[in-house]
């Protein structure tokens, strides 16, 4: 196959420990993407490219081929001033807002203290390796991106 290509591909998604993620499967909906195209994780995207329709692979991929490793400077404190007053921090949870340039951003809470919060703005997944199972469903033509 092709970068460019649309492709369908149903998938189940687990940590080492066997733990399930996420699954195409459970929803019973393939996941749609074109390849190479930076939708899917760099090595989601490379193990679907060496597939013929009705293949099915596993695949391991550490960190790097998946969300990245975790980013030390992501790790940030930030006022309480800057939530709600009702606001109910509780260490774990999953925070949402604005970033300076518009882009919305997500971040889990790791400590609350008396004048700030400590956030961890890194991708959920970061630093985690990850294992697929992914089966080849159909493949469309290619698009063109110019």
């Amino acid at each position: 196959m092709e970068n460019g290509q649309v492709v369908s591909v149903h998938y189940v998604g687990t940590f080492n420990d066997g733990t399930e993620f996420d699954s195409s499967r459970a929803r019973g909906e393939p996941l749609t993407f074109q390849l190479g195209s930076g939708q899917v994780i760099p090595g989601f995207d490379s193990a679907v490219s060496s597939l013929n329709v009705g293949e099915t692979v596993d695949v391991h991929l550490e960190a790097s081929e998946a969300y990245g490793e975790t980013i030390p400077e992501a790790f940030q404190e930030v006022p309480l001033s800057m939530f709600p007053e009702d606001f109910e921090f509780k260490v774990g949870a999953t925070v949402y807002g604005q970033r300076e340039d518009g882009g919305q951003m997500m971040a889990q809470i790791t400590s609350v203290g008396d004048e700030t919060v400590g956030l961890d703005l890194n991708h959920p997944m970061a630093g985690k390796a990850l294992n697929f199972n992914i089966e080849l469903v159909e493949v469309g033509a290619t698009q063109d991106n110019t």
